[in-house]
């Protein structure tokens, strides 16, 4: 297998100087230092809470080829004028020599859904790399473009913001051939100030695409309009859309949602197409049209498509199931505890109204959605309608901001809330019991994940 880069090649993209460095390959790139490989090189950035130039001895010891440091002193070192310009330069580099096939995918929710429903549509005809988690910022970005392997086929980044003008430079970076909208709804919604603002702030990604790019859009928003104008400003001239909307290019149809599986009929071009998901939501099915249109675009033959989507589930804190205990009466436990906003929440609800509690209840502990500014109150407050409809039998409320929600609800529905994830830990654990149907939702900032892994641990085994 070749070497991800040569130590020449390292230098030459970023300008840096070697300092006893002996390693003449480089095999990976990380930014951890206790997730070092052989011939790997560490990159010490400065975040808010650490520098990555305290660990630099640490990730040398572990085994790390070298650090990209830009201080200190020793040997094994690549000095740099600044360490992570210095990731993005390598960065720079690796897309310059790719021939791959690249998709960029942001979007207020379901992007990183999205990104694994192509990853896995694309693994499927050649090989690929991916963003993993959700390096999706201003570090993680040109971490997962550093990584991209030279002989790769296919290529998707996942790019996330919390602020304007954060996508454009990620976008300029990938410079992808697709560029994929999953949806606008008010996530960080206290930077913008309106969908319409969320909708420009995402709609940067038109920025980075290559000439000839295509632009993927969800079609079933009202900010539509809003980014078919910006793609048009920025020049492009092939857009795609999908979704239930009538005229979408990729239209689903007669979609049926069953407890633990999605179908539906997906249109295209005077061709049906039938789906099946093994994972339940309309959300779901719409991230998976997404990956189908993204496809179709890179060539890859419908069949190849449906029979890697077939097996495409969810995945940890994003909707993944988890059946705990004993066979004939379980927990079934639904970890959505990545992430919130007032879109995502509606849509995990309706998935949870689909199921049945295998002999209990079903329970509901739902966590703040954060960044929602001044209409917080009340975006909180309108999740009743689908909290009812989900059929939770008991709610549980974390965060300061869901003491909307328990209003609207009563005391009746609400078992309990707390203003902290460690304060409801073991309330709810005292409450849970073989039998119920529990899920777990809320922004990833209110530690929610907290919750499910004592879940977890207090039901997996019988």
């Amino acid at each position: 297998m070749p070497a991800l880069y040569t130590l020449d090649a390292v230098l030459a993209a970023t300008r840096g100087r070697a300092e006893g460095v002996t390693a003449r390959e480089i095999n990976s790139i990380s930014i951890d230092s206790r997730e070092i490989g052989t011939d790997a090189l560490f990159v010490a950035i400065k975040g808010d809470r650490f520098d990555g130039h305290d660990f630099v001895d640490t990730a040398l010891a572990n085994g790390a080829a070298a650090a990209l440091v830009s201080r200190g002193e020793g040997p094994s070192r690549i000095v740099v004028a600044d360490a992570l310009d210095g990731l993005r330069d390598i960065a720079k580099a690796a897309r310059t020599r790719s021939r791959a096939f690249i998709v960029g995918v942001t979007g207020s929710v379901g992007k990183t859904t999205t990104k694994e429903a192509i990853r896995t549509v694309f693994e499927a005809a050649g090989k690929t790399h991916a963003s993993i988690k959700s390096f999706n910022n201003h570090w993680g970005v040109p971490l997962m473009l550093a990584r991209f392997p030279e002989d790769a086929q296919f290529g998707v980044f996942e790019m996330g913001m919390s602020a304007p003008d954060e996508i454009r430079p990620l976008a300029q970076l990938v410079r992808p051939h697709v560029a994929v909208i999953t949806t606008i709804a008010p996530a960080h919604f206290e930077a913008f100030g309106s969908l319409e603002g969320i909708a420009r702030a995402k709609a940067e990604i038109f920025e980075g695409l290559e000439p000839g790019g295509t632009v993927v859009l969800n079609a079933d928003h009202a900010q539509l309009n809003v980014l078919l104008e910006a793609a048009a400003a920025a020049g492009v001239s092939r857009i795609v859309t999908y979704g239930e909307a009538r005229g979408a290019d990729w239209q689903i149809l007669d979609l049926q949602l069953a407890a633990d599986k999605s179908f539906a009929t997906i249109e295209h071009d005077g061709e049906r197409h039938a789906l099946v998901l093994n994972v339940p939501g309309r959300h779901m099915v719409a991230n998976a049209v997404a990956a189908m249109a993204v496809a179709h675009l890179a060539g890859i033959e419908p069949s190849v498509v449906l029979r890697a989507l077939a097996g495409f589930g969810a995945q940890p804190g994003r909707g993944q199931k988890l059946v705990l205990g004993p066979k004939t009466k379980p927990l079934v436990l639904t970890d959505e505890s990545y992430n919130a906003n007032s879109a995502s929440m509606t849509a995990a609800l309706e998935v949870f109204g689909g199921q049945d509690a295998p002999g209990g209840r079903k329970i509901a502990i739902l966590g703040d959605m954060l960044e929602l500014g001044p209409t917080s109150d009340q975006l909180h407050a309108a999740l009743k309608p689908a909290v009812l409809a989900s059929g939770a039998e008991r709610v549980y409320l974390v965060g300061k901001s869901m003491a909307a929600l328990a209003s609207a609800l009563g005391d009746s529905r609400v078992a309990a809330h707390t203003l902290t994830a460690a304060d409801m830990a073991d309330i709810v654990l005292n409450d849970l019991a073989y039998g119920d149907a529990v899920m777990v939702k809320g922004s990833n900032g209110v530690g929610l994940a907290g919750i499910v892994d004592k879940i977890r641990l207090r039901f997996e085994h019988s």
